[in-house]
């Protein structure tokens, strides 16, 4: 074959190789299969290419890699013209919902204003002496209008033997909702941070000054309305929090709808109120403009209907008319509306639990968001955009998350038909509860434990719970901490006793004791929902013998572990780490026995000044409403509180059940022990009259403290506290643990990354830590690039000098969050032989951003 070029040859060279080439239909062929397997061959990859295909033999190798670069740049515009008009369908949708709801704003500033001028009207002309007659008038019509509509509703038997009566009521819930959808029944508050865009989760509102509690979502999704349709019917596949849905009946509507009647039971947060269970009639139908809508709502004696399945460990909650609309979305895809507005009887709970049961963001954040972003995740998945490592598909993965959230709810709750009961009385001041299953087959259903689950400890299984209040410690922050640092709280042995269910031989009961987490810890990344906001992992946890008696605890540890909630940024998020031991294996179907967190924020308020401004509450002290001294008011008026859910689960056999109950109980009781430390470590300090932790008082701790002073004393010329060079070392370490900069030191080792080993109470403040997680953190995961950079400039110096000063930067905490300074000084800690020992550094002036 000859290629056809645009230039002459040149007797010496041949072809021009600067010059165009123009090839022809055989060798592009050939080029792209070599693209196909290779986008970007080397240079011998081309030169072979040539020796292999006599068709491309009188092509210059430099015109071969000009063709890749060519080829290479046309498929990233095929990409990018791909995705800007993906992007251009999104944003068209998105400003046709957003013009919707400019026209819903405005008739609701019309209706605002209309009902202003009413009022100011029937304040000039109300007059005590005048008789109004408008309430007789309202009633007569309306009894006028039920003689001229003898089918209004109210003349209808509403009963499950009149399906015309309940599909009255289905026509008024729809009605309602719609109303609330795309209407102006409900004052609705756009949520804080949730801002439309083409790749946010949409627009998402919720309720003010309405009955009940109420949250609306609209957004773009890549899937047809009757798949939407489908996927939000399903609500146990999204909703965490939902424990069953039985459709009692289904009854065909004349218009060629479908009504259903569900009896729905929902899982309680806590440990601290009954859970709830609705009674709903469902309608689902099409309406003339090709939207798909489903609405629901409760059925009670004032709207009428069948009486639901009575039971008697739940609170009947009321559903007011909710569902979502899906309108189908040019070019493809669906806009989708939810509405959720339920009443969840908060009078029914304790008055330090109620703002759980009064919060429409809470409500927005469980049931209204979680909604869309479900729908959003599986039309990713279904598009391929989502990417899991592991081999495993989509569906497995979010069965095993369904999995870990439902054993751990389960749990939680204890449910009697599920053949939970109560070991004994309630224990201790931490009010732990224990309570104990011997009907493995029956416990957490079917679908989630099969008959093998409990191989050597086949008697039963045994939760140890307690819950508790945090004040100033934000859930997110929390759960990162207990996420990543989690020496600080588990003791190994435990975690070894509670993987001994998936093995054969028996395992020893332990003694829970503090600080037994001897191993590492490996987090794998498993999975992640789109937006992030859900982790979905398997953790490692490498463990060391170090007595024989300990030989049991040598083999590695693994956990199923999924964490949610951790950005701190979202309004109203619950915060959560549910983990449970698997072995190596990891099959599909393994079985899980879920332990662990839950952090759910109460309220935000202002609050006067004395008011209680404690870190940590005991729980039964605030149910009995007791409050602290005013000592101990935050200064800055700042009051946001949290309850924590804590809950264990171990199995055991008949002859170690009371063993296994003593070590449960002690081991919950350390935990909340140690949650009660973190909280006090991780919560805002700046302007808090709160006592700090008190110092370490070991002999090396006030060796080290000696080292700093002296050799900061040495290498600057500086006193590091004062003029006093003579002060006595627990005066030293006193000082240095109280030093207003944060002061840590950090490892000298040329052969490992530097980790810090000490810090005062302002470092630890400053990184979010502890003194035993902090020998966790890394140096250069602390610093910034420039601040790395300016480190490893002035190294020299500070080994040469002794010392150097960092100019302003930032770095991070241990829970990621930006820490600015003003300065940083770095000087060498010298022992008594004037060897290198570590590392100093003195962060002045520094905040977070």
């Amino acid at each position: 074959m000859m290629v056809h070029t645009m230039h002459r040859e040149s007797p010496d060279k041949g072809l021009d190789s600067g010059k165009y080439v123009r090839y022809t239909p055989e060798q592009v062929e050939a080029l792209e299969r070599v693209y196909t397997e290779c986008p970007k061959p080397s240079s011998l990859r081309r030169q072979q290419l040539i020796r292999e295909c006599p068709i491309l033999s009188n092509i210059e190798p430099k015109q071969i890699k000009v063709w890749f670069q060519n080829r290479r740049c046309r498929e990233k515009q095929r990409k990018e013209a791909a995705r800007l008009q993906t992007v251009n369908r999104k944003l068209n949708a998105m400003n046709k919902l957003l013009m919707e709801e400019n026209d819903r704003l405005q008739k609701q500033v019309s209706h605002l204003v209309y009902e202003n001028g009413h009022m100011k009207h029937q304040l000039h002309t109300a007059s005590g002496t005048t008789t109004d007659n408008s309430c007789e008038s309202v009633v007569v019509s309306g009894q006028q209008h039920q003689q001229q509509n003898p089918n209004h509703p109210q003349h209808l038997q509403r009963d499950a033997n009149n399906p015309a009566g309940l599909l009255s009521i289905a026509e008024e819930a729809l009605a309602e909702f719609l109303s609330k959808a795309t209407g102006t029944a409900v004052d609705w508050v756009q949520m804080i941070g949730m801002k439309p865009g083409p790749d946010s989760i949409g627009i998402v509102s919720i309720s003010r000054n309405c009955s009940g509690i109420a949250a609306r979502a609209c957004g773009l999704v890549s899937l047809e309305p009757m798949k939407v349709a489908e996927i939000l019917k399903d609500r146990q596949s999204w909703l965490r929090d939902c424990r069953c849905v039985d459709t009692l009946s289904v009854i065909p509507a004349g218009n060629g709808g479908t009504i259903e009647l569900i009896y729905t039971q929902m899982y309680a947060p806590t440990i601290l109120a009954a859970a709830r269970d609705f009674w709903t009639l469902r309608y689902s139908t099409c309406l003339e403009d090709g939207s798909y809508v489903v609405c629901e709502r409760s059925l009670t004696s004032t709207t009428g209907g069948p009486n639901g399945p009575p039971s008697s460990s739940f609170v009947r909650a009321e559903m007011r008319p909710s569902g979502f609309l899906i309108r189908p979305c040019d070019g493809g895809g669906s806009i989708v509306h939810i509405v959720d507005h339920v009443d969840l009887d908060a009078w029914s709970v304790p008055e330090v639990m109620r703002p759980l049961y009064e919060s429409s963001k809470i409500l927005a954040q469980k049931m209204t968001v979680a909604a869309l972003r479900h729908v959003r995740q599986i039309a990713q998945e279904t598009s391929g955009e989502v990417q899991y490592g592991g081999g495993r598909q989509p569906a497995v993965l979010r069965t095993f998350s369904q999995k870990l959230c439902r054993g751990f709810n389960d749990a939680v709750n204890g449910f009697v038909d599920d053949g939970w009961s109560p070991l004994g009385s309630n224990d201790g001041a931490e009010d732990i509860s224990v309570m104990i299953n011997l009907s493995p087959g029956k416990f957490g259903g079917p679908s989630h434990y099969g008959s093998s689950f409990l191989p050597s400890f086949g008697s039963g299984v045994l939760c140890a719970k307690a819950s508790m209040l945090l004040e100033n410690v934000p859930p997110a922050v929390l759960v990162r901490f207990l996420r990543e640092h989690r020496s600080e709280w588990a003791d190994y042995g435990v975690d070894a006793y509670a993987a001994a269910s998936l093995r054969a031989s028996p395992f020893a009961v332990p003694c829970a004791r503090a600080g037994g987490f001897p191993s590492n810890q490996v987090i794998l990344p498993l999975a992640q929902t789109v937006e992030h906001e859900e982790f979905l992992e398997v953790v490692r946890l490498e463990g060391h013998a170090y007595s024989p008696e300990d030989m049991g605890l040598a083999r590695d540890m693994y956990l199923l572990q999924l964490c949610s909630g951790v950005d701190e940024n979202v309004v109203g998020g619950c915060a959560q780490l549910v983990f449970a031991p698997i072995d190596e294996s990891f099959a599909d179907d393994a079985p899980l026995l879920p332990s662990g967190f839950r952090v759910i924020p109460l309220e935000h308020k202002s609050t006067p000044n004395g008011a209680s401004a404690n870190r940590t509450l005991d729980l039964a002290s605030a149910l009995e409403g007791s409050t602290r001294q005013g000592s101990e008011a935050d200064t800055n008026g700042c009051n946001f509180r949290s309850v924590v859910t804590i809950a264990f689960q171990f199995t055991f056999d008949n002859h170690t059940r009371d063993n296994v109950a003593s070590m449960a109980r002690q081991y919950v009781r350390s935990i909340v022990g140690s949650i009660q430390r973190v909280a006090l470590a991780i919560a805002p300090r700046p302007g808090s009259s709160i006592s700090p932790v008190s110092a370490p008082t070991s002999p090396e701790a006030l060796t080290l403290v000696r080292w700093i002073s002296r050799s900061y004393r040495v290498h600057t010329g500086a006193d590091l506290f004062g003029s006093d060079s003579q002060t006595s070392g627990d005066t030293l370490l006193r000082q240095l643990w109280s030093h207003t900069d944060a002061i840590l030191c950090c490892s000298l080792k040329t052969n490992a990354s530097p980790v810090f080993t000490f810090a005062n109470q302002t470092g630890l403040d400053m990184l979010e830590t502890t003194l035993v997680a902090l020998q966790d953190i890394m140096l250069d995961k602390t610093l910034d690039e420039s601040g790395r950079k300016a480190l490893c400039s002035e190294f020299p110096k500070i080994m040469q000098q002794g010392y150097a000063h960092l100019p302003a930067g930032v770095c991070a905490s241990s829970m990621g969050r930006l820490v600015s300074y003003e300065q940083a000084t770095v000087w060498k800690v010298l022992e008594d032989d004037e060897s290198n020992h570590c590392l100093a550094f003195m962060f002045v002036n520094w905040s977070f951003v």
